[in-house]
């Protein structure tokens, strides 16, 4: 049985769309932003980790690093789902993995370091897989929403002032997106904790403290990486989440993908090559809300020729961890 999202509430909402504003933002300060004492933000905050999968991670963006990023397809024989998901769970390049229709299929984001990551992945483990069908790999080409976007925002729990009061401080000319060797040590420990202190990184570096402070400032500024708040889409009244697959016409794909961008429920949506060319993510309070936008907003929009839902049965991973929780009942 999944959580009631009655047990959380409007503070709830407004102090995890502050998080997903500033990651690192303070107690005190996201509590002076959002009226209550640091207590309270900080009692809410480890609640929020405890029941509701809350975590701030640092993730490199693809799309800024100029990197691969896939989603791939994966059909296979009833049963074997969740056994090739958990393997495809260990490896550091994938990045998101769920299960779909009716445990036959594993949809997958995986984002290659190197091409020989890729090559790794695609031409050898997959392909040798026993009892794996079908592989489908779609590369990502153009992000209209998602990534730093946090989709939160689309609740509009904060207002414009409260937001803008809870943004990092700007960093004058960070420079283009880039990571070098050096910064390796310093994402090891923000892909585990986005919000680890000071000290820590210092540690984990062996540089000065003003040093990685600047140096993360730097990063996140120039769009390199960007801290991503993970979290229970139930907690917020979306327990569905599904994969939309679509083809459009040529003419149609970019002005299609950014009319989607702005639609409530989509919390990401990419061009790619491959099968169909736009995927997107929905969040949705039902099956009846997943009707209603694939019938009204998304089935308003021309030159759409094919759109396929695939709801989630289960996620087994998401982002940076694997998910040990299922609504309330551990696996």
């Amino acid at each position: 049985m999944g959580m009631e999202s009655t047990t959380f509430d409007e503070l709830d909402r407004r102090l995890l769309a502050g998080l997903e504003t500033n990651g690192r933002a303070s107690f005190s300060r996201l509590g002076a932003v959002l009226g209550v004492s640091d207590q309270t933000v900080a009692r809410r905050y480890r609640r929020l980790s405890a029941e509701g999968g809350l975590r701030i991670v640092a993730l490199r963006d693809a799309e800024a690093l100029g990197q691969d990023e896939w989603t791939l397809r994966l059909r296979c024989v009833p049963d074997s789902a969740v056994t090739i998901a958990e393997a495809l769970a260990k490896r550091p390049d994938t990045s998101w993995i769920g299960i779909a229709s009716g445990g036959t299929e594993i949809i997958c984001g995986t984002r290659p370091r190197t091409p020989g990551d890729r090559d790794d992945l695609l031409l050898g483990k997959l392909p040798r897989t026993p009892r794996l069908m079908e592989i489908r790999a779609h590369q990502l080409l153009h992000r209209f929403y998602g990534g730093p976007a946090g989709w939160l925002r689309k609740l509009h729990a904060l207002t414009p002032d409260e937001t803008a009061a809870l943004r990092p401080d700007p960093v004058p000319d960070p420079g283009p997106a880039r990571l070098t060797p050096e910064d390796e040590p310093l994402l090891a420990v923000l892909q585990r904790d986005g919000r680890a202190t000071y000290p820590e990184l210092q540690r984990a570096t062996g540089r000065s403290e003003s040093a990685v402070k600047r140096r993360l400032a730097t990063l996140l500024a120039s769009g390199a990486i960007y801290l991503d708040a993970e979290w229970d889409p139930e907690i917020v009244g979306r327990p569905i989440s599904a994969v939309l697959w679509l083809t459009t016409t040529p003419a149609a794909l970019h002005e299609v993908g950014e009319a989607m961008a702005g639609h409530s429920p989509i919390a990401h949506v990419s061009a790619t090559a491959g099968p169909t060319n736009l995927i997107a993510t929905a969040l949705v309070a039902s099956t009846a809300d997943l009707y209603a936008y694939l019938s009204g907003p998304l089935g308003a929009l021309p030159g759409i020729q094919h759109v396929e839902a695939t709801p989630f049965l289960r996620r087994v991973k998401q982002i940076t961890y694997r998910t040990t929780r299922q609504g309330a009942s551990a696996n």
